[in-house]
């Protein structure tokens, strides 16, 4: 396992739980983890990072313009 090392001035109000979540909603938004491994990086359930995600502005759900015009496209198809 890696590990990382960050250290802030007291003065930056910045704790360890708040360093982690900043960087697991970074990586998480970036789709560099997926939302499992970003959870278990922070140590919270799914469920939890989840709710937590909207103070990162990072959505919940990664889908793509093209990956939603695909499934309309195969909804209108199967819906016939």
């Amino acid at each position: 396992m890696a590990s990382l090392i960050l250290k802030f001035p007291d003065h930056f109000g910045i704790d360890e739980g708040e360093a982690k979540m900043t960087l697991a909603a970074g990586l998480y938004k970036k789709g560099k983890l997926s939302l499992g491994q970003a959870a278990e990086l922070v140590g919270l359930s799914k469920g939890a990072f989840m709710e937590l995600l909207a103070l990162y502005d990072a959505d919940i759900i990664h889908y793509s313009p093209e990956e939603l015009d695909n499934d309309l496209a195969n909804a209108k198809d199967y819906s016939r």
